[in-house]
């Protein structure tokens, strides 16, 4: 879980501190940055609550760390996230041909 130890460290903080908002040990903290030990669900999810993340930012499942409803706030509707979400595990080609396809609509 390399983003726990990059989100750790750019909020500045030790794992001691992350440990105690997280309750869990130091050492489960180093064994997650190390990939020694899988956090579970709940850790996973106080992680992404404490770095106002996603879980899905967190194990890599995404790129975008902001939370789904900081990007919502923006307009996006959930019938757009969903495609959003759908177009973003799309091949580099099946992405360039609903691109051509949208931009011949125009």
């Amino acid at each position: 879980m390399k983003r726990i130890k990059e989100l750790r460290l750019a909020k500045g903080i030790s794992q001691q501190a992350l440990a105690d908002q997280i309750h869990v040990t130091q050492q489960s903290v180093f064994k997650y940055e190390h990939d020694f030990a899988v956090p579970d669900v709940d850790i996973l999810k106080a992680c992404a609550d404490y770095f106002n993340t996603s879980v899905d930012y967190i194990i890599e499942y995404t790129d975008i760390s902001k939370k789904y409803e900081e990007l919502s706030t923006n307009g996006i509707t959930n019938e757009e996230k969903r495609l959003l979400d759908y177009y973003r595990k799309l091949s580099s080609r099946k992405k360039e041909l609903i691109q051509e396809y949208i931009l011949i609509e125009d």
